[in-house]
């Protein structure tokens, strides 16, 4: 993707572009795949109407968004939220790839907030819930220990977004965050647009203009298990991901400001290994996040570059993700702890799926020398990630 609006990484143009429509009643241009009458497919137990609610005086919905090999995908407008999606496996068998609930009460009631979320305004964590911009200091909600994680304390998981089908295949949904809602400046105007690819492919775009000058990160919380989201552990995955650096953390996951080599540590996957490989090594920053919860710093790329390909290793599904963004955040289910019933009445136990969170870097408003996550008014943030899937060889 080119950049519109360029920020400094080596080898590395970071774009943002236009926006956006303001936000309006839930509506559907398209209710081919909308199915809100009925089961979705004989491949899901998942009900449409189990989504159907009013909340916060707005109507939820499930989507539904099928391509020409017969893959779907399953998305709730209930914080933009990724509920299944279904891609085949090396025998043709469509499993579903993503873990999450089969009703929306599941995903109100969680004790994990962000399965399947689209977050912001910020993603990742703010140091002590504070930041200074154009000489002005911000105090935003601190839900994570002392430190802000994911936008506060309603962030974009818990909001109602707008949803038009634009077609079968293509899902918008936009939102308005007010000027101060969380403590952020300026009025954001985003877009978020999932299309389902014929080949496989999830792209998950984000546009978003603002009033005032403001920060924004934006992605998405899919917690993946390539074997079937009920399938158990996902540490005989294999993982591969095209960074020779990360940023180390403290013990409340705020980065020390360095970017430290992985070779020759846990953190060097740029040949593939396992997840369970290095997990359990003594390593200071694996104690930090009881496994893997880091950013790692992406290699030059653009979005014609896979910067990740995961493998399942029951079922050869391969997952390559593309990103114009200069960090992805991988997170190895460290802190899922059995209290959630999931899809198919199975527990979110410890480490049985994943996220590649594509991203700016954690705490950028606070480390001036981490690319800009500065967004000004009159400008336009546009970000692309791409997951797209295959079957190994």
């Amino acid at each position: 993707m080119k950049a519109y609006l360029k920020q400094s990484i080596p080898g590395l143009a970071i774009g943002t572009l236009l926006l956006v429509a303001s936000c309006n009643s839930t509506t559907q241009k398209s209710t081919t795949n909308s199915a809100q009458d009925q089961s979705i497919s004989d491949t899901s137990s998942i009900s449409a109407k189990a989504f159907e609610k009013e909340i916060d005086g707005k109507p939820v919905r499930l989507f539904s968004l099928k391509n020409t090999s017969g893959s779907k995908a399953l998305i709730t407008n209930f914080g933009g939220r990724l509920v299944g999606l279904f891609v085949p496996d090396a025998a043709g068998k469509l499993v579903d790839v993503v873990a999450g609930f089969d009703h929306i009460e599941g995903y109100q009631k969680s004790t994990e907030p962000y399965f399947g979320a689209t977050i912001g305004r910020y993603g990742n964590r703010i140091a002590k819930g504070r930041f200074t911009l154009d000489g002005k200091a911000y105090k935003i909600f601190t839900n994570n220990g002392v430190n802000t994680l994911h936008g506060g304390k309603k962030g974009y998981q818990d909001v109602v977004w707008d949803a038009t089908q634009l077609d079968g295949q293509t899902l918008e949904l936009r939102y308005l965050s007010k000027d101060m809602e969380e403590g952020f400046p300026g009025n954001l105007s985003i877009t978020v647009t999932y299309t389902l690819t014929d080949d496989n492919a999830l792209k998950i775009t984000y546009k978003a203009t603002t009033d005032k000058n403001t920060v924004v990160n934006l992605t998405n919380h899919a917690f993946f298990n390539l074997n079937g989201s009920q399938s158990g552990s996902i540490l005989n995955h294999l993982v591969k991901i095209n960074a020779d650096k990360y940023t180390p953390v403290d013990s409340t996951l705020i980065p020390s400001g360095k970017l430290e080599e992985v070779k020759d540590t846990p953190f060097d996957f740029t040949h593939a290994k396992t997840i369970g490989k290095d997990i359990e090594v003594k390593n200071p920053q694996l104690q930090n996040g009881k496994g893997y919860d880091h950013n790692f710093v992406l290699n030059a790329h653009d979005i014609n570059d896979a910067i990740a390909i995961v493998t399942g290793d029951k079922t050869g599904i391969v997952m390559s993700v593309y990103t114009d963004q200069p960090g992805l955040q991988f997170y190895s289910g460290n802190f899922m702890q059995s209290k959630n019933t999931m899809k198919g009445n199975h527990k979110d136990d410890f480490r049985t799926a994943f996220a590649l969170e594509t991203q700016h870097f954690p705490d950028s408003p606070n480390q001036p020398s981490f690319p800009s996550t500065v967004l000004k008014k009159g400008e336009s943030y546009q970000s692309q990630s791409i997951y797209k899937f295959s079957v190994a060889k």
